[in-house]
């Protein structure tokens, strides 16, 4: 899809290239992700969502209100990119709320999955406190990510150009837009 005319306000002085996914195909996407987490889990599992912000925040409050059973809410703060549009394979661990999880069932959700820098670093961190299952649902993934367990939910494959909108920025921009385009 071509981007369509935007006020370079709401853009920030950037130019888009195109939109990959509209307002419409994320939630149509997100309410499908909902369920499926939803009829993962039985009566007595006791959910968590553990959000890696801040890219997935956005994302994040849409998808738990479209999961149909209880469940509670927490995140971590990561950083690999600062203001950079390629990951610096760095990860950083900024916010730790050190949660119990032993016995529950973890879902980490994440904005997009790019190198897998970020997954690998934190999935074996989080294991170590004892939860009964721990699981990946990323709303982005790029196929060539190296990852060393692959996300069980995932809302869309991601090409390999940067992008922006429905909470992902640059350099903390654009994460306004209701939609994911690529710079």
């Amino acid at each position: 899809m071509k981007v369509a005319s935007e006020p370079s306000a709401r853009l920030g002085g950037r130019k888009l290239r195109r939109i990959l996914h509209t307002e419409e195909q994320i939630r149509d996407r997100v309410d499908e992700l909902g369920r499926a987490i939803a009829a993962a889990y039985g009566p007595d599992d006791d959910l968590l969502l553990l959000g890696l912000l801040k890219g997935s925040f956005v994302f994040m409050a849409d998808l738990v209100r479209r999961i149909d059973r209880p469940l509670h809410v927490d995140f971590l703060v990561v950083s690999s990119y600062g203001a950079a549009q390629v990951s610096s394979g760095q990860v950083r661990l900024l916010y730790d709320p050190r949660l119990d999880l032993a016995g529950r069932s973890v879902v980490v959700v994440e904005d997009i999955v790019d190198s897998g820098a970020t997954v690998n670093q934190i999935f074996p961190m989080l294991a170590d406190r004892g939860p009964k299952s721990l699981d990946l649902c990323a709303l982005l993934y790029k196929p060539g990510a190296a990852l060393d367990r692959a996300p069980r939910w995932v809302g869309f494959e991601a090409p390999g150009d940067f992008l922006v909108g429905y909470g992902l920025d640059c350099a903390e921009d654009l994460r306004h837009l209701p939609y994911i385009a690529s710079l």
